[in-house]
């Protein structure tokens, strides 16, 4: 076996477990080693519980049933800072949290621990929810393309470690973005799935489809792995469900291509800077060269941003109204503008967005009669300063709000649809830009079996992993 296994995927370390070519421990090491080497340079993975890992690689090697195959036998990932681990912090980037110590693991995280996942660190965050990682905490995470540059957010700090190759795997999650856009501007995968189709803890409200958790790896293979890895039922998540079917990750290799792709530059109402949209446009030559046919027929998406505006403050008016009642003077102020607008929403309001929301459903329905998937980039600018706490405008148009950037994943969310967002290209300056690829609801195969072929015409994951790169 290669010394750097660091720079192996997560499939091909899980072969050599099958093979007993490696062992946990070797890799538990490796992945503390490349830590230790590389993320002082971009902060992506503050949290450490090494001896914790090391602990349970012993366990899982010394097991009765060690000859009982799991999907992740004993492969380190990181842990984004919003998901408990049993002993370790969590603090969501909160002064507030940042002595916190949960007692057992949440939903997702004790998924993926009874398959054999090793949590290795926690993954930095922003401060409770963002576009861009950095909180009072544990500071900035940095892009590994160029360390002046933002890794994005709120799973920064998960792609940043995937893409220097200091974990194999990672957890994300997603509400507007925060899986998507991070793996756009690392030039790595993130998966937001289905609701229900993994897992939540006990911290998000139990009906709500909004908020998903989500695999993240440095190619589309090891994503699938992930989430055979992490998807089941679980009792306490009502919307969680058992898949049935073949594996995720042997579904790649199966035969058929898609007829007919629908891709946008903008949704027809985003601004997408030039140089993404010509990344985007060129990668949609690649995809037409392999004879697949691309309309411009996408769904209408006219007030679904505000839609999910109204939505968003809700969810987060659920979940933290208290907290802002007892500790105001502790939270970013940006996040408690976001709270109290739920307070403030109307009925009026609620019931728009709501109906919305349900036409869209429709719309999607309708536009799967006729297209088997529909493509968009997966950020509307290239990673921006790292100075930048939000991007204010775009090639000259001015965001109303903080998030309005990231506004081309949000309005994805709104359909409840699963989407990939998989690297494509870079900007001219170097910077890596992503696509997003959004398929059936709960049809998280065709997905990534889609998002395989794509992966294998853009040629993108042999560049990972990489050292940071200074500008």
């Amino acid at each position: 076996m290669e010394k750097n296994i660091w720079k192996l995927k997560a499939v091909e370390v899980v072969d050599a477990l099958k093979r007993g070519e490696l062992c946990p421990t070797e890799l538990v090491e490796a992945s503390i080693n490349r830590i230790e080497d590389v993320d002082k340079s971009v902060n992506a993975l503050p949290i450490r519980c090494f001896d914790r890992a090391l602990e349970h690689a012993k366990i899982l090697e010394t097991s009765k049933d060690k000859g009982a195959w799991k999907p992740l036998f004993g492969v380190p990932i990181a842990v984004k800072d919003y998901n408990d681990v049993s002993g370790v912090k969590t603090t969501y980037g909160s002064p507030l949290f940042k002595e916190n110590i949960p007692n057992q693991s949440d939903a997702t995280v004790m998924m993926l621990e009874s398959r054999g996942a090793l949590p290795i660190a926690k993954s930095n965050v922003p401060e409770w929810a963002g576009g861009h990682t950095y909180n009072p905490v544990f500071g900035v995470t940095r892009n590994p393309w160029n360390i002046t540059r933002s890794a994005g957010g709120s799973s920064g700090g998960s792609a940043v470690a995937l893409a220097t190759g200091q974990v194999w795997l990672a957890t994300g999650n997603d509400l507007g973005g925060s899986l998507r856009t991070p793996a756009g501007f690392n030039g790595v995968v993130g998966l937001r799935p289905s609701p229900g189709v993994v897992p939540r803890g006990a911290r998000l409200p139990a009906f709500d489809t909004l908020w998903v958790e989500g695999p993240m790896g440095r190619c589309v293979a090891d994503v699938a792995l992930m989430l055979d890895a992490g998807a089941g039922k679980i009792v306490g998540d009502p919307l969680s469900f058992k898949p049935d079917g073949a594996s995720y990750l042997s579904f790649l290799e199966t035969e058929g291509i898609p007829k007919r792709i629908a891709f946008s530059p903008n949704l027809g109402i985003v601004p997408v800077a030039k140089d993404v949209r010509e990344v985007a446009e060129n990668a949609v030559k690649m995809i037409e060269s392999q004879g697949i046919e691309v309309t411009d027929k996408i769904p209408d998406f006219n007030g679904v941003l505000d839609a999910f505006q109204t939505l968003r403050a809700v969810l987060l008016g659920t979940m933290m109204g208290e907290l802002i009642e007892d500790h105001h003077e502790k939270i970013a102020p940006d996040i408690i503008q976001n709270v109290k607008r739920g307070f403030s929403i109307t009925p009026e309001e609620l019931f728009k967005a709501e109906r919305i929301r349900w036409e869209l459903s429709h719309k999607m329905s309708a536009f799967f009669q006729s297209h088997d998937f529909f493509i968009c980039p997966s950020a509307s600018i290239p990673a921006f300063p790292v100075e930048q706490p939000f991007v204010g405008e775009i090639d000259g148009q001015v965001c109303d709000t903080y998030i309005d950037w990231f506004a081309i994943t949000f309005a994805l969310t709104m359909t409840s649809c699963p989407v990939i967002s998989i690297p494509c290209g870079f900007s001219s300056e170097g910077l890596p830009i992503g696509l997003q690829i959004l398929g059936k609801p709960r049809d998280e195969r065709s997905l990534l079996k889609v998002a395989y072929q794509l992966e294998k015409i853009f040629k993108f994951a042999p560049k990972l992993p990489i050292n940071p790169k200074k500008p």
